[in-house]
């Protein structure tokens, strides 16, 4: 029977507080979710803050201080997974005139700046967003530049922290291959697959297995989807010979009209693993096959 490991996205940046009472937002209520979802089978929790007051998306180092001591002192063992996506936000004017910027969307950070948490906290993992697109409706674009990405892979390497490369689409994944072959990126080399966000790759079939078929064979890596799509993803990316990952991040919802907490989406996901006859792998395991480094 072949293993593989869960990842709970607990939090994320969208805009989910307000969709749902179970999203949390607070550093304690984050950490308590990271706790929950390792309980419940997750080896992996990727964590991004929010501010406590209004669930708003935050970069603020002490708020990922303080979720990662939480989860830490908790007796609970879980590999820790932080985001370094924040920092890349732009948001253009109007169509017609797209300067000035929207002050209140845009966050732009330079390379350093967008790893000081990863730089005090050092986690086991963070990661890499490889490519800029855009991200939805209106003016919103993820922005991640290719000199970017090359500083902030360098930098991560040299903390000894393992990066998690989210590729959004085929040329994300072109682009991870030209950092490995760089040398800022070290072997075993781990991308995250991120399938079905608009407008990067869509999460049918044919461009699942297009990603799947040009990643190099010693790569591990993992794929999603998000929404209603969430779940049937557990099975058909372990079916595809990668790992999985949910969580209130990607989806809101356990079935149609019920909402759900981390720890309901990953004890599915275990659920269906099981039910395929695949295992779920603990956080040494991952530990073991990522080659991870514990710092805390």
């Amino acid at each position: 029977m072949s293993s593989v490991y869960i990842t709970c996205a607990v939090t994320g940046s969208g805009d989910t507080v307000h969709k749902s009472d179970k999203v949390p937002f607070t550093p304690e209520a984050i950490a308590d979710d990271c706790v929950a979802a390792a309980k419940a089978g997750a080896a992996i929790v990727h964590i991004h803050v929010r501010d406590p007051e209004t669930g708003a998306p935050s970069r603020e180092v002490d708020y990922y201080a303080e979720v990662v001591d939480r989860v830490r002192s908790s007796g609970t063992d879980v590999v820790i997974n932080l985001t370094a996506g924040m920092g890349g936000d732009l948001v253009l004017g109007s169509a017609e005139q797209p300067e000035p910027l929207d002050p209140d969307g845009t966050d732009l950070a330079g390379a350093t700046e967008r790893l000081a948490h990863v730089r005090q906290i050092r986690p086991e993992i963070c990661t890499l967003d490889c490519g800029s697109m855009n991200f939805g409706e209106g003016a919103y674009v993820m922005t991640n530049t290719s000199e970017i990405l090359h500083e902030m892979a360098r930098q991560i390497q040299e903390l000894g922290v393992r990066p998690e490369i989210e590729v959004f689409d085929t040329g994300h994944l072109w682009q991870a291959k030209s950092l490995v072959d760089a040398g800022v990126i070290s072997a075993p080399v781990m991308v995250q697959m991120c399938m079905g966000i608009p407008w990067g790759a869509p999460n049918d079939l044919n461009t699942l297995m297009a990603m799947v078929n040009n990643t190099p064979d010693d790569w591990t890596f993992s794929a999603f989807s998000i929404g209603r799509d969430q779940l049937p993803y557990v099975a058909l990316a372990a079916i595809a010979g990668g790992h999985v990952r949910v969580g209130l991040e990607d989806n809101l919802y356990l079935d149609k009209g019920v909402l759900a907490s981390n720890a309901d989406l990953v004890a599915r996901a275990v659920q269906i693993l099981e039910s395929i006859n695949v295992g779920v792998m603990t956080p040494d395991e991952v530990r073991s096959k990522l080659s991870l480094t514990k710092h805390g």
